[in-house]
């Protein structure tokens, strides 16, 4: 039996970290707050929205609108339409893993849908798509990545993570799946088992395929 290939979206096959990110420093400039795309993008990788913007809420003292996410999201959308690329390499890596693939993300559906359809790579996943937000389980709970598990049909130790963030890192190792961290910016992982890789291309010779 093969393997089954679980990925994160934003970062892992899409480089859309960044973009996300200057969508944030966007909005906030409109409150007179001016943030650092590529620190948020350091600090931030794979959070539940929410969870961040309470925080930045909290280190400002501000209070954001109801209709921050909305304006937000629309931000985001756009710079997808305009400048979003998939990952380096990855639709070769795609191409040559032999197996089921799915995607497992923090964001809502529609941003996954668009992201796979504007870079080409919805092909390799077909409906095999799995949103925290129609879940209700946010990284780093382990229970987004048992859920896909389950829906695929495979056990988790038939299982294999790819994820760029250290919350989805850490959900993947506590789904108890082989997990293989895209470190792109040379991080420190303190995740038992973990394999840490900087160069997607890298990816099927550690896999084994």
């Amino acid at each position: 039996m093969s393997n089954c290939f679980l990925f994160d979206n934003d970062g892992t096959l899409v480089d859309s970290e960044y973009l996300c990110n200057v969508g944030l420093v966007l909005m906030f400039r409109r409150h007179g707050i001016e943030l650092g795309a590529d620190e948020l993008v350091i600090r931030f990788r794979g959070w539940k929205l929410a969870s961040l913007l309470s925080i930045l809420e909290e280190e400002h003292e501000i209070k954001l609108s109801a209709n921050f996410v909305k304006d937000y999201r629309k931000i985001v959308s756009e710079l997808f339409d305009n400048e979003l690329k998939p990952v380096e390499g990855v639709i070769d890596v795609l191409e040559s893993l032999k197996g089921p693939k799915a995607v497992v993300s923090s964001g809502p559906m529609h941003k996954i849908k668009q992201a796979l359809d504007l870079c080409g790579l919805s092909k390799y996943f077909g409906d095999n798509l799995f949103s925290s937000y129609e879940v209700g389980i946010w990284k780093p709970d382990p229970g987004i990545y048992l859920h896909a598990a389950k829906e695929m049909g495979y056990s988790p130790d038939r299982c294999i993570v790819i994820d760029d963030g250290p919350v989805g890192v850490k959900a993947g190792c506590e789904a108890g799946m082989k997990t293989y961290f895209f470190n792109r910016f040379n991080e420190e992982c303190d995740s038992a088992g973990v394999v840490s890789f900087r160069r997607m291309a890298e990816l099927p010779e550690l896999v084994g395929t």
